[in-house]
């Protein structure tokens, strides 16, 4: 699968979950993550890592839930109250900040839903972060996006890679019979993983210089000059037609048309910056119908919901008053099942290579290209 399908899929289910408040809903969309990465997954390590962000959004709503009891704010006579804390008196210019005091259960349930939107996000990051290399996707950007992709690529493989050092070194451990567990296995396990993320990013780094990135390119000064500025004035127009679209009292021409025109003066600034990186591809991902489906699927998902039709907008956002379970819209619960559709749209990931036996006659050549194999997947 190319990669930058997957990314989409998971951001137009991102999207999906920012437009509602329903927790069933939410719960759905983890659910949904959860099938497609157990059915799509690889075998690389990287990609068995989806766990950790689970417990990473669990942690996520336990800080909000402990804020909001903390913090309490927004108590009303007609809550259900369950205990209170102790009350913390602040400063006159603190006014408005209560620290302590009684915790209703509508607070904590209002906390908790909060906290399962940005659960349900960072959810959607691990499930493509866990079904596509993302550093596969660095081949793809425009020529001018480089460095910017370059950045972002190594600062999303963050974290499969401490989850695969993790991994192995807690491996290691259970070899040598490392029996130390809680504060005094902290020096045993942080030391090898700062180590072997040292050795990666040196390995990471070797691997990229040899690749060219870096290189100035033939632009002269003056094609940089026009770039910049096709670049700044494209984006003053997407913020003016921002602006105009809306502000219903704007301007005509403030509305789609300067979007346009800054659409067409950033397309043609990324056109003319990419001249100045030449690059080569190696083993290109094509672009074909499982793509388009897997995309396809995801933003689908997102514009049913956004667009409202054949449910009441008020499904997507229940109150909490009075309190009470709250209902599963169909139209919307078939929008989020329509994303796990991805799951037997993309096809199965390809079996782990089985170990070659070594042969006593090697051709000419296959060493090298082994190895430019290995430190083309390790790139």
């Amino acid at each position: 699968m190319h990669p930058v399908a997957w990314w989409i899929w998971a951001q137009a289910l991102a999207t999906a979950v920012s437009r509602t408040n329903n927790p069933l809903l939410r719960l759905l969309v983890l659910a949904v993550l959860g099938y497609v990465v157990t059915v799509r997954r690889t075998e690389a390590p990287w990609a068995r890592g989806f766990h950790y962000y689970l417990y990473l959004a669990l942690v996520v709503i336990a800080i909000r839930v402990v804020f909001r009891a903390v913090f309490g704010t927004g108590i009303t006579p007609d809550d259900h109250f369950l205990f209170s804390l102790p009350t913390v008196p602040t400063p006159d210019w603190y006014a408005g900040i209560r620290i302590g005091g009684p915790v209703s259960l509508e607070a904590l349930l209002s906390a908790a839903t909060e906290g399962l939107r940005l659960a349900c996000m960072l959810c959607c990051i691990g499930a493509a972060n866990t079904l596509a290399n993302p550093k596969r996707a660095l081949r793809v950007l425009p020529g001018a996006l480089y460095e910017l992709g370059v950045a972002v690529t190594v600062s999303i493989s963050v974290a499969p890679q401490l989850v695969q050092s993790v991994r192995r070194v807690h491996r290691a451990r259970r070899l040598r019979a490392g029996r130390s567990k809680g504060l005094r296995a902290l020096r045993g396990i942080a030391v090898p993983v700062l180590e072997d993320a040292l050795e990666r990013s040196l390995r990471l780094a070797a691997a990229m210089d040899s690749r060219g990135y870096g290189r100035a390119g033939s632009a002269t000064r003056a094609s940089r000059r026009l770039t910049g500025a096709l670049m700044l004035l494209g984006m003053c127009g997407l913020c003016a037609g921002a602006y105009g679209l809306l502000d219903a009292t704007a301007p005509r021409l403030l509305g789609l048309p300067a979007m346009a025109v800054g659409a067409v003066l950033c397309l043609a600034g990324l056109r003319l910056g990419g001249r100045r990186v030449t690059r080569t591809v190696y083993r290109p991902d094509p672009w074909r119908l499982p793509e388009w489906a897997v995309a396809g699927c995801g933003v689908l998902s997102a514009v049913l919901l956004f667009s409202g039709a054949g449910f009441d907008a008020a499904q997507l956002n229940p109150s909490l008053y009075p309190l009470g379970w709250p209902s599963l819209p169909p139209v919307p619960a078939a929008a989020i099942l329509l994303a796990g559709a991805a799951g037997f749209l993309a096809p199965p990931p390809a079996p782990p290579a089985l170990p070659v036996a070594a042969s006593p006659a090697r051709p000419a050549g296959s060493a090298p290209r082994a190895a430019a194999r290995r430190t083309e997947d390790a790139l």
